[in-house]
């Protein structure tokens, strides 16, 4: 199957994600590990930048926390302690809820449906995924302890947090890893909404387009 130039950098967003993804339980250990995967982490956030540049008036703000994200995340892995550990992770909320925005902007003035369009939403998925999964990691390290496995035991890998990210915003919930405190219940429930609500509008979006697409091809 050929790839159109267009669809490319969609494309190339949301395999970073799924690498980032697949790979992060592999690589949440030890030292040099970690290490690969703070740079691996950063692969998707360099290409929505340049995704987002395409559109002047997202370029700059884009640019900018990335930046910050780029900074903060360094920081941190030189000199790791809890205050540059939250704001690393506080960064790249900010950052992915930008991106999701930018994304999803392009997304709803879509007036046809082709496949960069189906890249890009998915990817908006899992970068809202990615977006809560930052702000758990904020969480448990300002309020240690919010967030456990089954029998009351804390959570030990930032990877137990991002799979418990992405089961809630499925809403599949299989109730191995819990919110303990009650802010971390309302985050996690407002992702459980965020999740569905999104599915039903982009469902829609793509739907209509692909009417306009039909309606506009049979003139």
């Amino acid at each position: 199957m050929k790839i159109s130039p267009q669809s490319r950098p969609d494309l190339l967003i949301l395999i970073s994600l799924l690498a980032v993804i697949l790979l992060y339980p592999a690589l949440d250990h030890g030292g040099l590990r970690r290490l690969i995967l703070t740079a691996l982490t950063f692969v998707p956030i360099v290409l929505a930048t340049v995704r987002l540049s395409q559109r002047r008036s997202w370029l700059w703000p884009s640019v900018l926390l990335m930046v910050i994200a780029l900074i903060f995340g360094l920081a941190s892995t030189l000199f790791p302690n809890p205050t540059l550990l939250a704001l690393k992770w506080g960064a790249l909320a900010a950052f992915c809820g930008f991106t999701v925005v930018g994304l999803f902007s392009y997304l709803k003035s879509a007036r046809s449906v082709v496949r960069e369009h189906l890249y890009t939403a998915i990817s908006i998925y899992l970068l809202l995924g990615m977006l809560w999964f930052a702000l758990y990691c904020v969480i448990d390290i300002v309020s240690p302890g919010s967030f456990g496995r089954s029998g009351d035991v804390r959570t030990n890998h930032q990877s137990e947090l991002l799979y418990f990210s992405l089961v809630t915003l499925s809403t599949v919930g299989y109730g191995d890893v819990v919110a303990l405190q009650p802010e971390a219940r309302m985050v996690a429930a407002l992702e459980g909404m965020a999740g569905v609500l999104y599915v039903a509008i982009t469902v829609a979006i793509l739907i209509n387009s692909f009417r306009r697409q039909d309606s506009s091809s049979s003139e």
